[in-house]
């Protein structure tokens, strides 16, 4: 019993280290804005600055995401939370543009390297017979982490001294102290390997994984996509269109779609692989039908309702995605299939995003967002007709 106790804890405290880093990828989010007057920079600019965060992560995922089985889990964690200090350095010190790149892609490093080594690390730390509450620990410490980062930052930001510095000062602080917790707990690797035999996998997709692999990763590219925008460009439409100035409201609607993400993943061990990726599609449709109302109508309560209902899509279909793509993988290929849909998930957070910052400057914010809601929705759509009429197999 003491065992599964101390085992829990570890799991726990894992999982604080794992919200604690992630929080740190969003930070800006809601301080978009004030990096524009400060140093005036376009729309665009501020997708671009965004998306550089995806390239981090999909480099790491396809150079290095299998480095932590050889070397440890704690070793690439430190790594990650050394990335993670480094970017707050860099938005600490920024003073122009380039310092702003540069945290964006060392955030994208940390997370690329935290996404898989810190998960499979809450999952190890469990006890026995643990599996499941472990997997949703992983998950909401990754989606809740995320959704933290906004919501820090517009407080303090709107309520406290030096908006753009306290923030990243605070989080520093709480690296410091997942530091200190990480040094404290057990590694879980028992057989280490030199770092040389950790080789770069190839993305790849065996032939009889296709079928499913098409649907669950257009519903991935979508969600991300989804996020992308939330945490790109919705300060700026809230503060434009909608005279909403208020950084502390900005950071919690977002911080709601990655909260409601949470609770989709939830839902999906409920629900079965199959459904949660169909009810996935149709809360993404729902999300970006009602976040084109809300650019057509100017309404704020449109926004919220978006974040919720595209939130919970996305969790929903994200897990399902993952569940039905290892369950129709053969194990010896099921690491690099994964590694695949994480990478196809990560460029909708970068492609799409960018997309929207170029048609913004011709056609404006508004009509660039209708723009990308169309695109996605045929795209889920798509997904969703494909799943309707050739289901996902449950697996027992």
């Amino acid at each position: 019993m003491d065992g599964d106790r101390r085992r829990w804890r570890q799991c726990f405290l894992s999982g604080a280290v794992f919200l604690v880093c992630m929080a740190g990828t969003t930070l800006p989010t809601p301080l978009y804005g004030l990096y524009q007057e400060k140093f005036g920079f376009s729309e665009l600019t501020v997708t671009v600055v965004y998306a550089v965060y995806a390239f981090g992560v999909i480099g790491v995922l396809l150079l290095s995401g299998n480095v932590s089985d050889a070397v440890g889990r704690r070793p690439v964690l430190l790594w990650g939370l050394g990335f993670a200090a480094a970017s707050a350095v860099c938005f600490l010190c920024a003073t122009g543009l380039g310092w702003l790149y540069a945290g964006r892609l060392l955030s994208g490093l940390s997370a690329g390297l935290f996404t898989g080594a810190a998960t499979a690390y809450v999952m190890e730390s469990a006890p026995h017979g643990g599996a499941s509450r472990a997997t949703f620990v992983a998950t909401a410490a990754n989606m809740g982490g995320l959704g933290c980062g906004p919501l820090l930052a517009g407080v303090l930001a709107q309520y406290a001294p030096w908006p753009l510095y306290l923030p990243f000062a605070v989080h520093l602080v709480l690296l410091g102290g997942s530091v200190a917790v990480l040094v404290g707990l057990a590694e879980t690797v028992k057989e280490r390997r030199p770092l040389r035999s950790a080789r770069p996998r190839r993305p790849g997709v065996p032939l009889q994984v296709r079928a499913v692999f098409g649907p669950a990763a257009t519903a991935s590219f979508v969600g991300f996509a989804l996020f992308g925008v939330f945490t790109s460009v919705s300060p700026a439409f809230l503060a434009e269109y909608l005279d909403v100035d208020n950084h502390a409201v900005s950071g919690a609607i977002v911080a709601l779609a990655f909260f409601a993400s949470t609770a989709g993943q939830l839902m999906a061990g409920r629900v079965g692989v199959g459904r949660s990726l169909l009810w996935g599609c149709a809360g993404l449709f729902g999300g970006l039908t009602l976040l084109a109302g809300a650019l057509w109508w100017d309404l704020l309560v449109l926004v919220v309702l978006s974040a919720f209902v595209g939130g919970s899509g996305q969790g929903l279909a994200f897990r399902g995605a993952l569940q039905a793509v290892a369950e129709a993988c053969p194990a010896d290929r099921r690491a690099s299939v994964i590694s695949t849909l994480f990478v196809v998930a990560y460029a909708g957070i970068s492609v799409p995003v960018i997309g929207v910052g170029v048609l913004s400057g011709p056609i404006g914010l508004e009509d660039a967002g209708l723009v990308f809601i169309a695109c996605m929705a045929l795209l889920v759509l798509g997904a969703a007709v494909y799943l309707f009429r050739r289901p996902v197999r449950e697996t027992t």
